[in-house]
């Protein structure tokens, strides 16, 4: 556990010299906090509080427990770039201990909003969270906040600092554009980007081309009934002819998935979505990837959501709801990474009413 907390000691302390408490010591005690449930600054100091003698074993504690308003000062003034770097830092740790690595399959980068994190007067744009997923060890491996909604900035600057050689990038339709592709293509990785009609040109060329492969075309048909539900999908992939491959460099092929959705009451819903691949995925890998990176949504955004209540989060000011974003993420992969096949909330109950089980979740990685 100290090599953990050792990293977070290195974060750059923006308070004056006179602060009681230091900066590792506080990123470590938030993170405690929000392993055993704490959604907001008052209850992290509450826990604290409640639990200071056993927390002062692992972390120096001479002026007890602070306020939750040292908490939140902290928050608002420390540099969300020194806590991404620590970020990065304890999941390059943590990875090593567990023997991971880098990431080697589908790498899913998508935005999230912290919907009630808005400074006064700017409801209509909160924070915009960008995150890297390594789909296939569920694990958050970056992210950063998209400085006034600007998600594909913040998604670029975030791709220069990973390792992601031979991985395959996924993200949707608003990151189809060159200026993506050469970036995941300098990281000597691979793209399956969503298509769509803001990007015109190419949009278009998917359409040409296969409305003229009509049928005469290798594709692969699924189909899954769950909870009244028969989802049907269609996938198909061609190369992309020359037209196509001036319009986004190393464009290889175009992929098209076709779903139908039939639910309960009969209903039928359909969709076409493309692609654009720098590889030509055989339509069972393209539709591999592609399931892959809704994990994103289903088990990173939906966790943070339902489990760590973050579209609930109420701190506002500053740098508070990007910094708060990052320890929920990194205590999301922790709790993941613990071997009991308890849920995300179940590991959290556990941690908070046992102290054998919250030191398992840091003892179990050596």
């Amino acid at each position: 556990m100290q090599s953990f907390i050792s990293i977070l000691r290195e974060v750059r302390d923006p308070r004056d010299i006179n602060a009681r408490h230091p900066v590792g010591t506080i990123l470590f005690l938030t993170l405690a906090a929000t392993l055993c449930g704490a959604k907001s600054c008052v209850e992290v100091a509450d826990f604290v509080e409640g639990r200071a003698e056993e927390l002062s074993a692992i972390v120096d504690l001479p002026y007890g427990a602070p306020s939750h308003d040292t908490f939140s000062r902290l928050f608002r003034l420390l540099d969300p770039a020194e806590l991404a770097k620590a970020f990065t830092a304890f999941m390059t740790a943590l990875r090593a201990e567990l023997g991971l690595g880098s990431a080697r399959g589908v790498v899913a980068i998508d935005g999230k909003s912290l919907r009630r994190g808005y400074e006064k007067g700017r409801n209509f744009l909160p924070p915009l969270m960008v995150s890297v997923w390594d789909s296939q060890t569920r694990l958050a491996i970056a992210q950063r906040r998209a400085q006034d909604g600007n998600e594909v900035a913040a998604t670029l600057d975030l791709l220069h600092g990973l390792v992601l050689k031979g991985c395959t990038v996924t993200a949707d339709a608003l990151h189809c554009h060159p200026a993506m592709a050469e970036a995941v293509l300098n990281a000597k990785a691979d793209y399956a980007l969503g298509l769509k009609a803001n990007n015109g040109p190419l949009y278009a060329e998917a359409e040409r081309l296969f409305a003229q492969a009509g049928a005469d075309v290798l594709s692969l048909a699924t189909e899954e009934k769950a909870h009244g539900r028969i989802e049907r999908r269609r996938a198909s992939v061609l190369p992309a002819p020359p037209a196509a491959r001036a319009l986004l460099p190393g464009l290889k092929a175009l992929g098209r998935i076709e779903a139908e959705r039939i639910g309960a009451n009969g209903k039928s819903d359909t969709a076409t979505r493309y692609i654009a691949l720098s590889r030509k995925f055989t339509p069972t890998k393209m539709a591999e990837v592609v399931r892959a990176h809704w994990s994103i949504e289903n088990q990173l955004h939906w966790i943070l959501d339902v489990v760590f209540d973050e579209d609930d989060a109420r701190t506002r000011k500053d740098y508070g709801p990007e910094n708060l974003a990052v320890i929920r993420r990194l205590a999301q992969n922790i709790l993941r990474m613990h071997p009991s096949n308890h849920s995300i909330s179940g590991k959290m109950r556990r941690a908070l009413w046992s102290k054998e089980y919250f030191f398992s979740l840091f003892t179990h990685l050596r």
